[in-house]
């Protein structure tokens, strides 16, 4: 038999005021103020850099550190919210990312940094980032819903890309670095009260269909023995390697050749302004096209226009308009990956497998930063890892080729 959607609900008179606007409406809150600020990290490398004398590689070690701890944080904190409901998940992920920003606005040595910004920030976004938001929405929302609303999800990510970076910017050049940590932390607190709206029940609470009644470790061994599961987990790495290293390495790549730090921000800004068009245009798409050929034309995109940025002169114009491309496709590879998932294996474990997949994301991250740091402090230079980024973009675009889109096939429950 097919895999079912084993959608979880809460009862009607504990739902009356979440409709599918309000739900829609307070995870999208959630993704902007989570994403923005650890979007905008990279804007603090070289003002704190200066003022401790850290090397980028410092830097690269630290934002690593959180993009692997991201990555391997989320299967878990996807698993305790599978089993006990996305509440308690969010409300403790978001202190413990208000938490890293203040403990990296306090951070004198490379140890603070990397407990702050890398642990407890990678932890704290394992548990209140927009990965738990697309989770609640394909439990809470209707099917005819959660196209536009994973799309939306992404898009509003993107957003606080493209809020956060001119403002940190603003806030680092007006007031100090230690400031602009300071209001950062602050605006992830509101994450608690927003999270509300996304409360889904726990897995014990009798909801869960028979059908849907799957063991984790049954649900683990069927996603990593399905083909498809695994080429699009090999497929995400290569997005989580681009992307993070974009977002920590491009704005001192950017003044290192000679382009203004502002603009550098107006690029990031680009980035996620763009995107929202992106995500939304591949939110609609995905309901009319293959999601494994969007998912390919998108990695192919990526790496011609990576291409293109590296093989010409550095100018203001070229930059932005590297980031309005790049932006294009920046997060747009979220909305099929993570339909593909619950295409696959329905919603009862969708966070848990969702999780999984984001590891090799956050695995990749955490090489594209760390290698980014490493080999411009040896060589003086990003440019192996630009050509590495182009060499992924392309074998990722061949990997999601053969992806097939539908239910996993499993055996048919035999009446007592």
């Amino acid at each position: 038999m097919a895999a079912t959607e084993g959608d979880l609900r809460l009862s009607p008179a504990a739902t009356s005021w979440r409709t599918p606007a309000v739900i829609i409406i307070c995870g999208c809150a959630i993704a902007l103020l989570s994403f923005g600020p650890r979007s905008s990290l990279g804007f603090f490398v070289q003002p704190m850099g200066r003022e401790f004398s850290w090397g980028r590689d410092v830097f690269g070690l630290a934002l690593a550190v959180q993009n692997l701890l991201w990555g391997l944080g989320q299967p878990v904190a996807g698993a305790i919210a599978d089993r006990f409901g996305v509440l308690r998940v969010m409300c403790i992920g978001a202190v413990l990312y208000a938490g890293g920003l203040l403990m990296m606005r306090y951070a004198a040595t490379p140890l603070s940094l990397d407990i702050g910004a890398g642990v407890m920030i990678g932890f704290g976004l394992s548990g209140c980032s927009f990965n738990l938001v697309l989770s609640a929405f394909s439990k809470l929302l209707p099917l005819e819903r959660r196209g536009f609303a994973l799309g939306a999800g992404t898009a509003a990510g993107s957003f606080g890309q493209f809020l956060f970076a001119p403002f940190g910017v603003g806030m680092i050049g007006n007031f100090g670095w230690q400031t602009a940590l300071m209001v950062f932390a602050g605006l992830m607190l509101l994450i608690v009260p927003l999270s509300l709206a996304l409360a889904t029940p726990p897995a014990t609470s009798g909801h869960v269909p028979v059908a849907a009644q799957q063991s984790f470790k049954t649900a683990l061994a069927e996603a990593f023995g399905h083909r498809s599961y695994v080429l699009l987990v090999l497929g995400f790495f290569t997005c989580g390697f681009q992307l993070a290293f974009i977002t920590v390495h491009l704005p001192a790549y950017l003044v290192d050749r000679g382009i203004a730090a502002q603009t550098g921000g107006w690029v990031i800004a680009a980035i996620g302004l763009f995107n929202i068009i992106g995500s939304l245009s591949v939110g609609w798409l995905q309901n009319r096209l293959p999601k494994r050929y969007i998912l390919s034309a998108i990695y192919f995109t990526r790496a011609l226009s990576i291409m293109a940025f590296i093989s010409f002169p550095i100018t203001s114009f070229s930059a932005i308009m590297f980031g309005a491309i790049t932006g294009l496709t920046w997060l747009s590879t979220v909305p099929p990956t993570s339909a593909l998932v619950a295409i696959m294996f329905g919603t009862r474990w969708f966070a848990t497998l969702y999780g999984f997949a984001f590891v090799s994301h956050q695995v990749g991250g955490f090489l594209g930063v760390w290698l980014g740091g490493i080999v411009f402090e040896k060589f003086g230079s990003y440019t192996p890892i630009w050509w590495l980024s182009v060499l992924f973009g392309l074998l990722s675009a061949l990997i999601n080729l053969p992806i097939v889109e539908a239910p996993v096939a499993r055996p048919v429950a035999q009446p007592a």
